[in-house]
């Protein structure tokens, strides 16, 4: 307990601000990145959180450095809540040489497997199955990891959803299955391609604990994850967590939005989960109005000199253009 609020043990003072600032860190990273795709400065594609911060950093605020994560397409929040490098990263997106993937990956191919982040992925569902070989290498070599393993509500109507969860559940493996509902799998509606009400649900079906969460609430989403960890730490298998969230952007930057309202998305809108986030702490006392200001032009202040990192960092050569890329 830390000024009234109900908190996991490891999550100080200190912490709290740093989360707060994270969370602006990571919506300015992809607000930045939407406007150089926008003008034509980034190329490929790309596929924003802005609007699903809490998930990231509410989940990986509550996991030691040893523990692991396996991002999805839409996953430079979870990236930088592991500690990722937003230099790095922007130069990837840039693609330049000082990037991740040495500018050659794109934003759904940034990895920091010294940092715990297993890695974004390009296939829906494709991560889920990696988090469980991973949770299997934890167990097997008495690593005492946890993974978490984060994917869509579109995931969850693929194979490799059900047979990861089935196996993880029978081998009892320490892996937490998040589930970041944004309501839409592209331009689908989860309404319309699941007949269930709840995701989460699906957990029943695995004899395992299943959760469903308010993905804008950082507060229950940390105690939420820790109370999953420490089950699946303590070698009682894994557990489906439920996040309902909102995506603010398109699927992608070529999405038009056409299939949802205005309304709808004013009504997500006004839940902002950095606005409940900073009205609680400041309700506890943990912040001022001044220092909730502060951290967050911190927080600009390092997306602009991650862009001129980027900006400033060659691109790949044609003599190395063939390094690392296999086929």
């Amino acid at each position: 307990m830390l000024k009234n609020l109900e908190i996991p043990s490891m999550i100080t003072e200190k912490k709290l601000k740093d989360l707060y600032k994270e969370m602006w860190t990571i919506r300015y990273f992809d607000e930045k990145v939407d406007q150089f795709f926008a003008k034509g400065m980034i190329h490929g594609t790309t596929h924003l959180c802005v609007g699903q911060e809490a998930s990231a950093s509410g989940s990986i605020a509550v996991i030691g450095g040893k523990d692991k994560i396996v991002s999805t397409h839409r996953g430079h929040g979870h990236c930088i809540s592991k500690e990722g490098d937003i230099n790095k990263m922007m130069a990837e997106l840039f693609g330049r040489e000082t990037g991740y993937c040495k500018g050659k990956g794109g934003s759904m191919h940034i990895a920091d497997v010294e940092k715990g982040n297993l890695g974004a992925n390009g296939i829906v569902g494709g991560g889920i199955p990696l988090a469980v070989g991973a949770a299997l290498t934890s167990k097997m070599k008495n690593e005492n990891y946890v993974v978490l393993c984060f994917f869509g509500d579109g995931a969850t109507n693929e194979g490799s959803f059900h047979e990861s969860l089935n196996l993880a559940a029978i081998w009892n493996l320490p892996v937490i299955f998040i589930c970041e509902n944004n309501q839409y799998g592209m331009s689908g509606s989860v309404k319309e391609m699941t007949k269930i009400e709840h995701i989460a649900s699906r957990s029943e079906g695995y004899g395992i604990p299943g959760k469903i969460v308010d993905g804008l609430d950082m507060f229950e989403i940390m105690n939420t994850v820790h109370e999953a960890v420490e089950h699946a730490r303590g070698g009682n298998g894994p557990t489906l967590i439920e996040m309902k969230t909102y995506r603010w952007k398109g699927h992608s930057k070529s999405d038009a939005k056409k299939y949802r309202t205005r309304e709808e998305e004013n009504e997500w809108r006004a839940k902002d989960g950095i606005k409940r986030f900073k009205d609680a702490l400041i309700d506890a006392e943990v912040l001022t109005e001044e220092e909730a200001q502060q951290l967050q032009e911190e927080a600009k202040t390092s997306i602009e000199e991650a862009v001129e990192f980027a900006a400033n960092s060659p691109e790949p050569s044609i003599e190395r253009l063939e390094e690392d890329v296999f086929a």
